[in-house]
């Protein structure tokens, strides 16, 4: 069939539109009712606590995610560079996801616990005084301004309405209690909101101001928590290939 008797056939246009949206359609929607089947089975994984939840949305706001990815692919080399590839059922409470797609930076998908909160304070105040090579640019700002969490439950009713089990009801409460413990699930409601960050941040104390609530502080938060969920030891790394 010749190009030019499509172009000027309008109503065979509109069906081979169709056809070619159709197929696009179906690609798109078909695997969303297998997607419960392509996300491991796996423990440890939570939402995020009102402070990480404030630290994600700072990481969000400086375009963090413009240099870093949080995605660590299964390939050998980073493997060996960055830990575990990162798994489907790791970001299932992350919207939007953070995956990224360009590594300006190295990837954060298990930067937690890697370095000390002071070293991730004196990083992100001063990158090249921790890594001469940097490019980095310095955000001193996060340590001089204070947290805002007014709206810290407004916050988690959005991220509730798309599907993170965080808590309005007492039986959703307790259905907290009984998947991730009472620790968590005290954490997870909405109604302890502004209440759970503050002794969140009083009893880490991440930037070492144990008087003030910074931006600096949510961000050490969320870094500190990236990739610390699942304990990869107690799984097989032929159980991950099922989901594949």
């Amino acid at each position: 069939m010749r190009h030019e008797h499509i172009e000027t056939n309008s109503g065979l246009m509109i069906l081979l539109v169709m056809v070619v949206i159709s197929i696009g359609g179906l690609v798109e929607i078909v695997p969303l009712f297998y997607i419960n089947e392509t996300v491991e089975k796996v423990d440890g994984v939570r939402p995020y606590t009102p402070l990480e939840i404030r630290g994600r949305d700072i990481y969000v706001r400086e375009g963090c995610y413009l240099c870093h990815s949080q995605q660590i692919r299964p390939f050998r080399d980073e493997w060996l560079r960055y830990g575990h590839y990162s798994l489907a059922a790791e970001s299932q409470y992350n919207h939007p996801f953070q995956w990224g797609s360009k590594r300006t930076g190295p990837d954060l998908a298990r930067v937690g616990g890697k370095y000390s909160d002071q070293w991730h304070v004196q990083h992100l105040v001063a990158p090249r005084s921790v890594v001469p090579q940097s490019i980095m640019p310095n955000y001193p700002w996060l340590l001089d301004t204070d947290l805002d969490y007014s709206d810290m439950a407004d916050r988690m009713r959005a991220l509730r309405a798309t599907g993170v089990p965080y808590s309005l009801t007492q039986q959703e409460y307790d259905k907290n209690v009984a998947r991730f413990g009472k620790t968590i699930a005290d954490q997870l409601d909405i109604s302890q909101a502004e209440i759970s960050l503050v002794k969140q941040a009083r009893d880490k104390n991440f930037d070492n101001f144990p008087d003030r609530i910074t931006e600096m502080e949510a961000l050490v938060a969320y870094l500190q928590v990236l990739g610390t969920m699942v304990d990869f030891t107690k799984y097989d790394e032929g159980y991950f290939a099922e989901f594949r």
